[in-house]
């Protein structure tokens, strides 16, 4: 028994010198380690030590590398005209990370003329986490009457990423609205911080789209902090009116009827005369395809525009009805068609007192052709050409004063091709404000028809959608 005990003693022995020793090596050996080989992660001095998944990042670093995150993509990017020679730019930026946001985004807007670079502009921006976010610059300028056809954001990689807590949903906007869209436009926003801690720096963008939800226009605020848990008002503004590029029927419209009653508007006859009488039903049901926040006004015109006009601008549309149901022959002669001097007349009543300044300006002008008045004042006679330009210069006084021009070429002239035809053609189409804008009604039922492609045209059903977006660097963790 004590042989058994003494070789059971010994073993023990043994195994707890072994295991001191290994003990002892396995110290000497760390120590070592991190006397000479072991370096601690610095996390800011540009080289991949310690327990960092790439350099200065991840691991024990609070940077996140950028091969262990979702690059940003580009949704869309586009410029608006702010005036002549300058763009606003913005783009909608996703960021697909959840928890992992950007400090620094480097990005380029491009504004292309087909291939042909115009003007380029770059700069930095936050990206918060998992949404998508606008990216904007203001006032672009691009070479004398030169307008993009297309905009790019070009993003460099990201580089740096950081952990953040809040996001898109940090923010929230109510009670926006838009005024004097033909004025001074003003978009009006109360942006509220959800969040217990302040914002500072925060960047507002306001975009603007259109009923097929393609963005028509965009503007930037900043506020430079909003206390946590609290709302305050933003406002957004731009320098020209935006009433003609949001059309939207919340956008109100102040329309000038314009109606051609030139001796050529009773030429099949009757009493009363046609095709003068039809036009004129064409018309009282127009105003009945457009919006209630809509008003009217109606200006005939043949040798010279009626004085006073029929109906100035007004919202009463019984009274309106009346005004077309007046419209008569001249009878005074032989009765010409002064296109330039209806325009001027037009353009007079849309600008006068009785134009709100949160609507559009629209004219809706028929003529059945040939432009014969004025006379050229330098001959004293009947002059075609001169006639035509004098038109031409009165609806382009009209564009520049943010009118848009729907131009109606109405009667049988259009069906009987001639070179005098196309001349006359080539007048309508140049007086409206686009090409699109230009329609041809040969017969009544076409001119019913016509009409009521310009009630839609005039404002798009249903409102615009207009997006107010907030981000922040508040909630980004700090790299130190």
């Amino acid at each position: 028994m004590k042989i058994g005990n003494f070789r059971m003693w010994a073993f023990w022995r043994r195994l707890q010198y072994g295991a001191g020793f290994s003990m002892m090596v396995a110290l000497v050996t760390t120590g070592m380690y991190f006397g000479y080989f072991y370096q601690p992660p610095q996390c800011f001095d540009g080289v991949k030590n310690g327990n960092e998944n790439g350099i200065d990042c991840g691991g024990a670093c609070l940077r996140i590398c950028a091969f262990e995150v979702m690059q940003p993509q580009v949704v869309w990017a586009k410029s608006f005209k702010i005036v002549d020679g300058q763009f606003n730019a913005v783009a909608y930026v996703e960021n697909r990370n959840v928890s992992a946001a950007s400090p620094m985004v480097e990005y380029t807007f491009k504004l292309m003329d087909g291939a042909i670079l115009l003007a380029e502009k770059s700069g930095r921006t936050i990206l918060p986490p998992g949404s998508t976010y606008p990216v904007f610059e203001g006032r672009i300028s691009v070479p004398p009457g030169k307008v993009p056809t297309h905009t790019t954001l070009v993003i460099k990689p990201v580089e740096v990423w950081v952990p953040a807590v809040t996001g898109r949903q940090q923010f929230s906007t109510t009670d926006i609205a838009l005024s004097g869209a033909d004025a001074s436009p003003r978009l009006r926003a109360v942006v509220q911080n959800s969040d217990i801690t302040s914002a500072r720096n925060v960047e507002v963008v306001a975009t603007i789209f259109n009923a097929e939800g393609e963005p028509v226009t965009a503007s930037q605020t900043v506020v430079d902090e909003l206390p946590g848990q609290e709302g305050r008002e933003v406002y957004f503004t731009w320098p020209q009116p935006i009433a003609k590029t949001v059309r939207s029927c919340e956008v109100p419209s102040d329309i000038m009827l314009v109606l051609d009653r030139s001796g050529s508007m009773a030429a099949d006859g009757g009493t009363p005369p046609e095709p003068l009488e039809s036009a004129k039903r064409a018309a009282q049901s127009f105003i009945t395809l457009l919006q209630p926040r809509d008003i009217f006004g109606v200006v005939s015109y043949a040798t010279t525009p009626s004085s006073p006009i029929e109906q100035v601008l007004t919202a009463d549309r019984s009274a309106m009805s009346a005004a077309i149901t007046k419209v008569e022959m001249g009878k005074g002669g032989t009765q010409y068609t002064n296109m330039g001097d209806a325009f001027t007349v037009a353009l007079k009543e849309l600008i006068s007192e009785r134009h709100r300044e949160d609507a559009r300006k629209v004219i809706v002008f028929l003529t059945d052709g040939d432009v014969t008045r004025p006379v050229n004042p330098e001959t004293g006679k009947a002059d075609r050409e001169y006639a035509a330009q004098y038109a031409k210069a009165a609806a382009s006084e009209a564009i520049a004063k943010d009118v848009v021009i729907y131009s109606i070429g109405f009667g049988d002239f259009l069906n009987a091709p001639s070179s005098e035809v196309a001349r006359d053609t080539d007048l309508i189409k140049a007086l409206a404000s686009s090409p699109e804008n230009y329609f041809e009604a040969p017969t009544v039922a076409d001119l019913e028809a016509v009409y009521k492609k310009i009630a839609s045209a005039i404002c798009e059903v249903g409102p615009a959608r207009i997006e107010v977006i907030p981000k922040s660097d508040t909630g980004f963790l700090p790299l130190q």
